[in-house]
């Protein structure tokens, strides 16, 4: 912050210098552009990411999360505390194709096919996080999210002790969702995902009866 507030100084010196030409206004928004550049630089480097050994920011947070071995399931514990996650950096979220929120983390998924995966916990309500898993292109940017658990609407009148949202991810990369009720011991919804050759979360039919 302070190698930014001496650059200012000096930009801010050579303006008033009267010997010196004046910078129109496409100059001078250039110079603030990059000044803008720099500070934001400065803050990736402190979350691990810097974009002088790398252009690609996307890229370096990729590298930088831990990483969720499979298989891996729902458990209360698992997303109330969201162990290994890390806080995706202000400057990524834009990138990321995500719903409102304040403070989304991340986890990363070994790679299937090709495809680049992390898990993205999202806080929609305070201190409570959705659950989203993201397919990567070879630019480490979002081609498909499929949503693993999501945070019950208040205003419903579901009971959470009666409803379940269950979800798992196998070590074959097979993504299971299920909604459960407890009261009629009965399965009301269930559905498997795979990832197709285009990275994206392809739907397989199941028959309840």
């Amino acid at each position: 912050m302070k190698q930014m507030t001496v650059i200012l100084s000096i930009m801010l010196l050579l303006l008033s210098c009267g010997g010196r030409r004046q910078l129109s206004a496409e100059e001078l928004a250039h110079k603030l552009d990059s000044l803008k550049s720099l500070e934001i630089n400065e803050k990736l480097k402190l979350q691990g990411i810097n974009l002088e050994e790398s252009d690609n920011p996307l890229k370096q947070f990729y590298d930088s999360l831990e990483l969720q071995t499979l298989p891996v399931s729902y458990s209360e514990d698992y997303v109330r505390f969201l162990p290994a996650f890390k806080p995706i950096p202000q400057e990524i979220i834009p990138f990321m194709d995500l719903p409102e929120c304040n403070e989304p983390k991340a986890v990363c998924v070994p790679e299937s096919l090709g495809a680049k995966l992390i898990l993205i916990a999202v806080d929609e309500q305070p201190h409570l996080y959705s659950l989203w898993l993201y397919s990567l292109d070879d630019d480490f940017r979002p081609i498909d999210k499929l949503c693993l658990y999501a945070i019950e609407d208040k205003s419903d009148e579901i009971d959470p002790e009666e409803f379940i949202q269950y979800f798992s991810i196998s070590s074959d990369y097979e993504i299971h969702l299920l909604d459960y009720s407890q009261t009629k011991k009965k399965t009301n919804s269930e559905e498997i995902f795979y990832i197709d050759s285009s990275r994206k979360f392809t739907l397989h039919e199941i028959s309840l009866e």
